[in-house]
Formats: C-alpha cells, structure tokens, sequence
C-alpha cells in the first residue's frame, strides 16, 4: 500500500517525529531553537523536501510594487467538539489520518510571493523570493484551494457535505451505517459505525494523498484526547504548562477561581501602563486555552478589551488568571454517555446588563451541552447599549440562536433525524418553534459564568456543570 503508513507500523524517524511533537519538552517557537534539536531539523528537512518534489515554488526576484508574506493558520472547534461529545454518546472510537503536505497540492490562482524560509535561504540569492505555483500551510488562499481537492475528492467517493459546515462529510451505507468525516487543515478526524466504510474510506485516500494513519485520536492541535469504552475526555495540560514557563508562572501560588467576585475592569488614564506586547501575548495564551477550557472564557474576554492600552489592573487581572491556570493544569472536559438528553444539544444563556464600566453595554454568555460536555460557549460585548435587562436578554437570544441553529442543522446532518434544542432563561422567541425557551433558576444558570465574576462556590459548582474534571478523576 504506497503511500500509505499506519499507526502501528511507523518507521523509527516517523514515530519518533509523531511521538516527541505531541509529548516531552516544550516546542520550539523559534527557528533558532528548533535548529538546536535533531528531531525538529529532521522535520523541517522533511517539509522543505515535499515543497520541493511538488513543485511548489520559484525562486525570483521580488516583483516592484508587490509585498511578501508571512502566514499564520487559524481554528474553530465547535464542530470537532460535537463530533467527540457524539463519538462519547454512541461509544464510536474517534481516529485521525494526517494528509502530508495536504496544502502544496492547491492550485493557485493569483501571484503570491514569500521570503525564504529561515535557515533554507539559497546561498549566493539571499536577496530574492520565492513565486508560489502552489499554496502553503497558513496562506489565506491555502484552504480554499486545498478544500476545492479534498471537496472533489470526497464527492467523487459518495460523501454528502454538510449545507452548513463545508468541512463535513458523511457518507451512508444501508440502514444506519455511517461514516463521519471533519477535515482541519491536514488532519482528518472520523468515527463510524461501519468497518466496511472506515476501510473503503482509508483505501481511497491512500490512493488519492501522501498520508499516515495516526490511529486512534489522541492529540489534536494542542489538545490531548483519551478514550474510553465509557467516556471521552479532552484536556490542554502540556500547553497550560508551556504558558506558564514562558511568562514565568510556574513557581507562582495558585488560586482557586480565575478573577476575583465583584471586580470591577475598566479603563483608567490615570493608571501606569504595561507592556502592550506582553499583555496581548497572555492574552492569546489564554484565549488558546479556552479550547478546553471555558471556565476561562469570561476573564479572556474582559482582559481582550483592554489589548490597546492594557494597564496595571489589566495586568494584575491576567496574572491572576495564570495563577487560576497553575492550579487547574489537568482541568478538562470529559463527554460520556446522557441518558436523559440522549445526546441532544441543550443550551443555557444569559447577560449581565449594562456590566462594562466604559460603555455601560451588556455582556452575552452561552454554553452548549452535549453528551454532559460543554461543546460550545462564548462571553460577548454587545455591540449596542440596552435600556433594559429584557433588551439585553433579547439581544442575547438572538446571537445565540444564530449559534444554535447553525449547530441543529450540523447535528441533522450526522443524525438524519430531528434533533430538540431547548433554551433555559428566556421566553420564548420561535412563532415556528424550531427552539424552546425555558427558565432556569438563578443556581443552575450556568451561563452565568460567562458574563459575570462569580463567588467562588458558585463558579465551582458551575464549572462541574460545564462538565469540567480533573485528570486524575478520570483515570
């Protein structure tokens, strides 16, 4: 089978590549620092060679008026939740394929120019460019030009594509035989409940990509994922860790909740300034986190605001959501079987009216659960100033129901069935009842997390709800 390595049977290089890039040390940031280690050079030489053999690039003169590039990639995983919270409900192993050098094979259309990368510069054409013939990981023509491939591809192999998430494709077989597919930039992440489909599905891409099976889902995207016969839980504890060495945290005393009940964030010309550089950098440090985490999510949203101008306040408030992160490492999400809901998507929202101490707008908040995993949340300015509590719950409905049938119709898509969303808090906004709003007492209300500081009682008991656990809960 050319082309095609699985999981067990991985050379040494390849194994030891996979193995020491999601486990052990820190990752370089650097390429100075990566150029220091074998197994990281060995990587880049890898790369460099499948750009070359695809004849990806030119080395040219850079063109005058034009501009090189750099390029960073960017994420949403909403749906990689759902797929892990419905793997976790009907107990289907989640596995991951990784396509190599998947985006050097999308067809560009426009002339796009890089620099050369760090440490490959061609010696003697220092000063020159390389044209791209074809895209590369992270260009903002990249996934289109990628997704166009990989979209024909399945197509032609009887996938249907989701009408509401292109990245999705589910192929049928009979009575109740599926296979789901969610495809993020090179890796492939599938579940099924037909060995028959799984197989066919392999086969085909083997033929079609360069790729290797990485088996059973395990690490994705800084995310570590453990499976069991009963549950499935997904944590970010290396890169907790490697946040809080690189801001010099780790020897820092924990606390127990992530910003202090009742502080109040606002803008003060009057305080001294900070590092603006540093400030942004926790600032996106902790936005990754909330990947898994979103006991964070509101203290990452308050602090963002503050990104242009940060002070000592903001400063303080940051840190101590670091302090937060030191004691919680091993927090996570774990999805197991819902006998009540059945794997059916349940919401909780809610607003803190005119909370901001700047504008006097209100905050939105939401969580989605499915399988008694969170699966999605957000904590929002809102764009306007309410006059009103019940105009600022309205106005938090509808930017939550926008969430919410986007993830119905994802849902009816891998379910092919009608699936229930039930609102907690709000009256009732549907005339076509395609949702139901119902109310939640003040204690249950777990969206209540996401728009305000919480007594630390009160936090815990909803960051369970979320349901949040402990590594060492799980194992």
């Amino acid at each position: 089978m050319n082309g095609y390595t699985s999981g067990e049977g991985l050379s040494n290089d390849e194994a030891n590549i996979v193995q020491d890039t999601s486990t052990g040390d820190e990752d370089p940031f650097f390429y100075a620092d990566a150029a220091k280690h074998k197994k990281w050079r060995s990587a880049m030489d890898s790369e460099m060679e499948s750009i070359r053999k695809n004849e990806t690039w030119t080395l040219t003169d850079l063109l005058e008026g034009s501009k090189k590039i750099v390029f960073a990639p960017v994420a949403r995983l909403d749906t990689i939740r759902m797929i892990i919270a419905i793997a976790a409900q009907r107990r289907w192993k989640l596995h991951q394929l990784d396509v190599k050098s998947a985006f050097l094979q999308g067809e560009l259309e426009e002339e796009v120019f890089v620099a050369q990368p760090e440490g490959y510069e061609v010696r003697g054409r220092e000063h020159q460019v390389f044209k791209l013939h074809k895209a590369l990981y992270g260009l903002k023509q990249a996934p289109r030009a990628w997704y166009s491939k990989m979209e024909s591809h399945f197509i032609n192999e009887g996938f249907k594509k989701s009408s509401s998430q292109q990245t999705l494709f589910t192929k049928r077989k009979g009575e109740g035989n599926i296979i789901l597919v969610s495809v993020y930039v090179d890796d492939l992440i599938y579940i099924g409940n037909d060995e028959e489909l799984i197989a066919e599905f392999k086969t085909s891409m083997l033929k079609k990509f360069d790729m290797i099976d990485l088996g059973s889902l395990s690490y994705f995207l800084g995310i570590k994922v453990i499976q069991s016969e009963k549950w499935i839980f997904i944590y970010q504890k290396k890169y907790a860790e490697e946040v809080l060495k690189r801001f010099g945290m780790m020897e820092c005393n924990h606390v127990n909740n992530p910003i202090a009940p009742g502080v109040k964030v606002n803008k003060d010309p009057d305080e001294n300034a900070v590092d603006e550089t540093l400030f942004k950098q926790i600032v996106g440090s902790l936005m990754y986190l909330t990947a898994t985490r979103p006991d964070l999510m509101f203290v990452t949203s308050i602090i963002s605001r503050y990104m242009a101008k940060p002070t000592e306040l903001h400063m303080q408030i940051a840190k101590r959501a670091l302090r937060y992160v030191k004691g919680t490492t091993q927090l996570g999400i774990m999805y197991q079987r819902d006998t009540e809901m059945k794997g059916k998507l349940k919401s909780y929202t809610h607003s803190d009216y005119a909370g901001d101490m700047d504008d006097r707008k209100s905050t939105s908040g939401y969580v989605f659960l499915i399988s008694s995993g969170a699966v999605a949340w957000s904590s929002k300015k809102q764009q306007i100033v309410t006059l009103s509590t019940t105009e600022a719950e309205f106005v938090t409905a509808a930017y939550c129901t926008c969430q919410a049938l986007w993830m119905k119709r994802i849902l009816k898509d891998i379910e092919s069935k009608h699936i229930d969303i039930r609102y907690h808090f709000l009256r009732d906004l549907s005339k076509e009842k395609a949702i139901e709003f119902q109310h939640c007492g003040t204690g249950d209300q777990i969206a209540d997390i996401m728009t305000k500081p919480l007594k630390l009682e009160t936090f815990q008991k909803l960051r369970d709800m979320l349901g949040m656990k402990n590594l060492t809960e799980v194992n």
